[in-house]
């Protein structure tokens, strides 16, 4: 019987960005600090009976993924066949691609995420939730929160997890121009500017009573990224101006290094109603409703 695991998508409520740590291009690394929250959307990662290890690839963004050794996916797959260090019977894995590629939303670290619950459930193995987080941050800087797709705060390269404050669930509206924006070349003009940031975790109330507690909050961060991924991509300026200026928005702010721009809202009717003018003001963006928080549980 199919097995089936939800890779929700991650939304970066702030992201602090600090200056590089060690050689560029010789193993340094920008250290972070991120609030992230993750959707009741994205995408999902199924079994089924294969002679070998594969991978299919489908949906609405399955275009130009590949389906090889490269796709985060099977290298989730291959870590935990050599974790496991007994042969494990042949599997394929299909994922079904919800989310934009490349757009801020932490898809590739999710599904694979998605994709080490899956194959530990699925054989049964004996590798605990530590060594588990451990393979899932080798393959990302998102991979370890990515892993349980639960509110939490994110420091080092992504790889240090500590719990976030209490979180309400939050009504909110994503949306992206369809613009694949590349990581690496946001980080580069973010060296090239020099405007790195503290990444100290700010002060903040154990937990938020509602949404518009949580966003009067994050009125005093920021997302580093979020002005080179403009300059890069100037359509998601476009689409963070738009959501900014609409009356249900109580915060507009970049995920991740851009391609996607999320909305605060107060409550389910503010955000279906932006989200219904939205599609109908620009139809080429892909719009989605969600609620923020995780963690969600995996289909039925």
């Amino acid at each position: 019987m199919a097995r089936v695991a939800f890779a929700p998508a991650k939304v970066n409520l702030f992201l602090h960005v600090g200056a590089p740590l060690g050689v560029p291009g010789e193993g340094g690394f920008h250290p972070i600090c991120s609030l992230m929250a993750f959707a009741d959307l994205g995408d999902r990662v199924s079994t089924f009976d294969a002679e070998a290890l594969a991978l299919r690839v489908a949906g609405p963004f399955a275009a130009g993924l590949s389906a090889q050794d490269d796709n985060l996916v099977m290298r989730a797959a291959r870590a935990l066949i050599a974790e496991a260090r007994r042969p494990l019977a042949p599997v394929g894995l299909s994922l079904e691609k919800h989310l934009p590629v490349a757009s801020g939303l932490g898809g590739g670290s999710s599904d694979a995420g998605a994709a080490l619950r899956l194959l530990r459930e699925t054989f049964d193995l004996p590798i605990s939730d530590v060594r588990l987080e451990a393979l899932a941050a080798s393959l990302g800087a998102d991979g370890a929160a990515c892993l349980w797709g639960a509110p939490v705060i994110a420091q080092g390269r992504g790889e240090r997890l500590s719990a976030a404050p209490g979180l309400p669930v939050l009504d909110a509206v994503l949306v992206s121009p369809r613009v694949a924006v590349s990581t690496a070349e946001v980080y580069r003009r973010l060296d090239l500017d020099g405007r790195f940031g503290d990444v100290t975790p700010p002060a903040a109330p154990e937990a938020f009573e509602d949404a518009i507690d949580l966003a009067a909050w994050l009125t005093g961060q920021r997302n580093d990224l979020e002005a080179p991924a403009i300059a890069l991509a100037p359509q998601v300026g476009a689409v963070l101006e738009t959501l900014a200026n609409e009356p249900e928005t109580l915060l507009a702010r970049v995920s991740g290094s851009g391609g996607t721009c999320f909305a605060l809202c107060a409550g389910d009717i503010e955000a279906e109603g932006l989200a219904e003018r939205l599609e109908a003001m620009a139809p080429d963006w892909w719009v989605r409703r969600c609620r923020l928080g995780g963690p969600w549980p995996d289909p039925a």
